[in-house]
């Protein structure tokens, strides 16, 4: 295997890593952000207030990207483990 290629399947992997993990972090960020200005607002400065509706929206949000996240991680281990061989041989 060379540097190139190793750096290749390195990248396609972080890359799924990325596109798995940015529905839940852009909704929680999203939350977190709209209950800290509600909180800037009303005064009202309490940790639990954040909790739970992070983790609701986390749930609804798997939820509905579910699927989608569920395939591209399927594609990403199909095209692995059908490409194994070769990978095992040394080419690309």
């Amino acid at each position: 295997m060379s540097i190139e290629f190793v750096n290749f399947i390195i990248q396609k992997m972080i890359l799924t890593v990325l596109y798995l993990s940015a529905p839940p972090l852009i909704a929680s960020l999203a939350i977190g952000l709209m209950i800290s200005v509600f909180q800037a607002v009303t005064q009202l400065q309490d940790q639990t207030i954040t909790f739970v509706p992070k983790i609701i929206v986390v749930i609804v949000v798997l939820l509905i990207f579910g699927p989608w996240m569920l395939n591209i991680l399927v594609d990403f281990a199909t095209a692995i483990f059908a490409h194994f061989p070769s990978y095992v041989r040394g080419g690309s």
